[in-house]
């Protein structure tokens, strides 16, 4: 028997910044922030200038597999759509 989730956008940032913190060399210094609009969801996900290489990843992989699982969870969700920036310091 599975438990189905259906995750929040607080759980979503959550899950963003647990992701992100485990990519990067600097964890105490990724922040995400929500930023909502009547639409959709913005999360901004903030980390070290020396880090964002890690997060985006060769050809920028990284970034887009975050991106399509933010969609995909926000959508799963039944929420607004989600979007993730990744904005350095």
């Amino acid at each position: 028997m599975t438990q189905e989730m259906h995750p929040n956008h607080k759980s979503l940032q959550d899950f963003v910044e647990f992701i992100a913190r485990h990519l990067v060399d600097n964890p105490e210094d990724v922040k995400v922030e929500q930023i909502d609009s009547e639409n959709n969801v913005i999360y901004e996900l903030h980390v070290n200038q020396a880090d964002l290489g890690k997060v985006i990843g060769k050809s920028g992989r990284t970034a887009q597999a975050l991106r399509t699982l933010v969609t995909a969870v926000s959508a799963k969700s039944g929420h607004r759509r989600a979007t993730l920036d990744i904005i350095d310091k």
